[in-house]
């Protein structure tokens, strides 16, 4: 480990309070932190992805934050090259890389690697998006059940791929993923997994909708439409977006797209939840009482092997 570069990162659900605990640590470390949420990439998606406000931008570097139009490609393959040259980067200006979200599949990326995945075959995606998404998930479910359970069956982008997979390679993801072991690991990571009462926590997710709304959430969304983004692009098919979109052309009340965006978010949290468990070496911080420990968890790795 000792050759090692360290990397701190601080996982947890939506909602639970990652921008402001590790805004802290700028506080007493010479940190720089990586965005690791899939929607925090986009420009113009600021409102409805909970990005750090300018004012939590400034307050210490930031990466991976809105670097990307909703209509380009992003994925996991894409933010491990980006994110492992962040981590270079900071490390040579002699700062301490925190790697900050919640999507797991990106920060397994950036620690483990990725195996050699075959290329998009736009022809085969284009059939494979254009049919209904309960067959596709059946017909994954089929074929790789393991990959279906994990993958949420409203998820299209994700469940399009894995068959895209299979049909190019004659392999199921799960063979792909259990060949590659994700042992490529260049860093000496420390792992914090944030976490809160279920019901605290649901209750704060229910209050940052609203505040979202009262931001502008419906706005934002509208401009984005008006900008020509089409809502059937994986960026717009996210949670918030696309039932505001369903109301904006008619097929939502507003009320009942807020309920549901309440709900696809306490129902994304949980399957966040059920992740990181099953993840090794994840030290469990419970908030708010165990905040403190934080910074002790981090001071404790860095002063290792100095």
């Amino acid at each position: 480990m000792a050759d090692k570069k360290k990397l701190i990162i601080i996982i947890g659900p939506t909602g639970v309070g990652k921008t402001s605990s590790s805004l802290s640590l700028a506080k007493e470390l010479p940190v720089e932190f990586i965005n690791a949420d899939s929607m925090q990439v986009y420009r113009y998606m600021d409102i409805g992805t909970a990005k750090p406000e300018p004012e939590e931008l400034s307050a210490a570097p930031h990466h991976l934050v809105s670097i990307v139009d909703p209509d380009e490609d992003f994925d996991a393959a894409k933010f491990m090259e980006l994110g492992r040259k962040a981590v270079d980067d900071i490390c040579l200006r002699g700062n301490i890389p925190v790697v900050v979200g919640g999507t797991a599949l990106y920060i397994r990326a950036l620690i483990s690697g990725i195996f050699d995945a075959p290329g998009k075959d736009e022809n085969l995606r284009k059939k494979l998006m254009e049919e209904e998404i309960g067959n596709l998930h059946k017909r994954l479910s089929e074929i790789d059940p393991e990959t279906a359970v994990r993958v949420n069956q409203n998820d299209r982008a994700r469940i399009v791929r894995a068959l895209e997979v299979y049909y190019l390679t004659g392999e199921r993801l799960t063979v792909h993923h259990n060949k590659h072991k994700f042992e490529d690991a260049p860093y000496d990571c420390l792992r914090l997994c944030l976490n809160r009462d279920r019901e605290v926590l649901y209750g704060l997710i229910e209050k940052r909708v609203d505040k979202m709304m009262k931001q502008g959430f419906l706005c934002e969304t509208k401009d984005l439409l008006e900008k020509g983004y089409s809502p059937q692009l994986k960026s717009m098919q996210s949670i918030g977006y696309k039932q505001l979109v369903s109301h904006l052309t008619g097929h939502l009340a507003l009320k009942e797209a807020v309920l549901q965006i309440k709900r696809e978010t306490r129902r994304f949290a949980k399957r966040q939840l059920t992740w990181f468990r099953k993840e090794p070496d994840i030290v469990w911080i419970e908030l708010p009482e165990k905040s403190c420990v934080i910074i002790d968890n981090i001071k404790k790795f860095l002063s290792i092997n100095r």
